[in-house]
């Protein structure tokens, strides 16, 4: 059977003061054994003196088992084998770095495995012939596969593998052959060209908004209306409820600028129709697109704002904050309409 376990890049180990993805494994009394999911997933550990810059309270709200995140390299021992790590150290520059990188080389990994396994080929094998040559020339082999999709004669032919044979007088001969055979080739493009096609992004806007009228709620309602109707078939707005007051205004698409126009719009119209009764829109982040780093994020703080309901609900409170949730005007689903009047 062909080996199909390789590490990404060239490098056995990666170098220190660089960000890298890993899953952690098990957390042990001195710190998290982690795998670096880059590099075979060789091990390393993550100190507890290592996982935040502040006092460190519980253990386990700073890192769990199965979490994958970039950390910072701290030391390598090639000999022994050991990677010291910290998350503590890693900047949110490095993270967003890091992020992108992977994302890029977890996709060529998947399209290199998926050949090496369909045509029985050793995956380092692949790599050393025609991954890790793109990696030096391109800057990163995702690169060189865009230009594959359309241009692949020109990106591939020039890959080449040295191989020896007994010359005429019988002495060995080194000799340049192509990388790889037609058939590997062929299906290498094959995959790449299902498998690049792109990706939409996703373009998100934080707002605040109030309305203290009568029917304040229902204000609120029509104004979110108004937002997601500025969408467009290939650019629809989806408007949603994080916490009164608070809400997120997203859309999808493959043309960042578009996107951004779109939900500037939207946000234009949900502010006009709740001017209109008087209420109040503040834009907290203006229309960026967003990682998935960023909406794991926010579906946690999300989770944590339903537990903290959950484990309020049907507390009494006193007359001011009975009127202050009822002014938050904020719990409302647009499309079902089952809404009582403020008070």
């Amino acid at each position: 059977m062909p080996n199909l376990e390789c590490r990404m890049y060239e490098a056995k180990y990666p170098e220190v003061d660089m960000a890298v993805m890993i899953q952690v494994k098990h957390i042990a009394d001195m710190g998290a054994y982690v795998s670096l999911l880059e590099y075979n997933n060789i091990e390393g550990m993550i100190l507890f003196s290592e996982l935040s810059r502040r006092r460190i309270r519980s253990v386990s709200s700073l890192i769990k088992v199965g979490r994958q995140e970039p950390v910072m390299v701290l030391r390598v021992d090639r000999d022994k084998g050991y990677i010291d790590l910290s998350k503590r150290r890693v900047s949110e520059e490095d993270i967003q770095a890091c992020e992108e990188r992977y994302n890029k080389s977890k996709l060529v990994h998947s399209i290199m495995r998926h050949v090496a396994e369909t045509l029985d080929l050793d995956l380092e094998d692949l790599y050393v012939h025609v991954g890790w040559p793109l990696y030096r020339k391109y800057g990163h082999a995702f690169e060189a596969f865009k230009l594959i999709v359309t241009d692949p004669d020109s990106v591939l032919d020039p890959l080449t593998r040295e191989v020896k044979e007994d010359g005429p007088d019988g002495q060995a001969v080194t000799k340049a052959v192509p990388a790889m055979t037609p058939e590997v080739k062929d299906a290498l493009v094959k995959n790449i060209r299902r498998r690049m096609t792109p990706q939409p992004l996703k373009i998100r806007a934080d707002i605040e908004m109030k309305c203290f009228q009568f029917d304040g709620v229902l204000h609120i309602k029509e104004a979110m209306r108004k937002a997601e109707a500025a969408g467009s078939d290939d650019c629809p707005v989806k408007i949603k409820l994080v916490a009164p007051p608070l809400y997120v205004l997203t859309t999808q698409t493959l043309d960042k600028d578009k996107g951004i126009s779109i939900l500037t719009n939207a946000i234009k119209a949900c502010t006009e129709e709740i001017d209109r009764h008087k209420g109040k829109l503040i834009v907290k982040e203006a229309p960026r697109a967003v990682s998935e780093r960023d909406d794991k994020l926010l579906a946690e703080h999300m989770a944590k704002l339903q537990s903290a309901n959950e484990e309020v609900d049907g507390d009494e409170g006193s007359e001011e904050e009975e009127e202050e949730e009822d002014t938050g005007m904020g719990e409302v689903d647009v499309e079902n309409s089952g809404v009582g009047m403020a008070d």
